[in-house]
């Protein structure tokens, strides 16, 4: 099998079907293009997602937490606590272990979110670390987003760049591989973009102003975030490739790599589905935070479709991230 993430069809093959028990306090449970579940506690909603972190080795603990808080954010919700499940393999020092917690510890207290528990295990299951992260959020009842409410000619808008996270990791996993082949400064404009990488101020925004859907961009990047958003809500999604905003550092590691940047991982960036009588005020809002956000396509009747200079083409559902392609180099 590809590595990466279950392919959707196998998810809802191999996994999704056999869950066979629901609950009436769970409202939404697991399904494609949706980032969390969420409990009703009469009133108070609970969200909860879990991530772990499997195609980067540096700077985990602080990705660790950011990662699965942006899933929280993504429904509008606060990240309030997170468990963090650290594997890790024989070779692995006291020292490798108080590293990580300090990234997360410290990534942690900048998003006011406290670390309630977990699990560390020194265990030869694994051959570099894992680390898996629940994150839970809260959020009252009345300000849950219903994709229910998306309707054709709702605006499809993404925040920051594409490629935030996969360029960080790539720039640092292979330092030494592009460090001749690009300038000093676009390497660490490049790991830096990894400071970039939290959706939770937009998610918030965004649950406040009353947009009908968020995703977070993950593994399989733009495209794939907006062909998963699409099947969420159950409508079509036309975007624009002009439009979609990325770091012209973004544009060259991906060309020295052979990869695709439009279906590279892009934590950091938030798709946004609104009515067209909110995309003003989100910019407005969001633009007092420092947030660039950009509009990049629009619902349609039917269709995950890409204009690429005047030519459509079909968006195909995500595959194996392009990360794992670039940080193939490496073998």
């Amino acid at each position: 099998m590809e590595i990466g993430k279950l392919p959707n069809h196998m998810l809802e093959k191999v996994v999704f079907n056999k869950i066979k028990y629901k609950r009436k306090e769970i409202i939404q449970g697991a399904a494609i293009g949706e980032d969390n579940a969420i409990i009703d506690f009469n009133g108070e909603i609970c969200i909860i997602s879990t991530d772990p972190i499997t195609g980067a080795t540096k700077d985990i603990g602080r990705l660790a937490i950011y990662i699965s808080c942006n899933d929280v954010a993504s429904s509008g919700a606060e990240p309030i606590g997170a468990l963090l499940t650290i594997l890790a393999p024989p070779s692995t020092t006291e020292a490798d272990i108080e590293l990580i917690m300090k990234e997360a510890g410290e990534a942690a207290k900048e998003l006011k979110v406290e670390i309630m528990g977990g699990h560390t295990e020194i265990t030869d299951a694994v051959n570099r670390v894992v680390i898996s992260t629940t994150v839970l959020g809260k959020q009252k009842k009345e300000n849950m987003i219903n994709t229910e409410n998306v309707k054709v000619g709702d605006k499809v808008l993404i925040t920051k760049y594409a490629g935030i996270e996969g360029t960080s990791i790539l720039a640092k996993e292979l330092e030494e591989y592009l460090e001749d082949k690009i300038d000093k400064e676009k390497m660490i404009e490049a790991q830096d973009m990894g400071k970039m990488i939290s959706v939770i101020k937009e998610g918030i925004i965004c649950g406040e102003i009353g947009v009908n859907y968020m995703h977070d961009i993950t593994e399989g990047g733009v495209l794939g975030a907006v062909w998963e958003g699409a099947v969420a809500v159950n409508k079509g999604i036309k975007i624009y490739k002009e439009l979609i905003p990325m770091k012209e550092v973004t544009k060259e590691i991906s060309s020295i790599l052979n990869i695709d940047p439009f279906r590279l991982i892009s934590s950091g960036s938030m798709l946004i589905i609104a009515a067209e009588d909110q995309v003003n005020t989100i910019e407005d809002r969001l633009e007092k935070e420092g947030i660039k956000v950009t509009t990049i396509g629009e619902v349609v009747e039917k269709g995950i479709l890409i204009d690429r200079d005047g030519a459509l083409e079909d968006i195909d559902p995500p595959t194996s991230d392009e990360l794992y392609k670039g940080l193939s180099i490496l073998d």
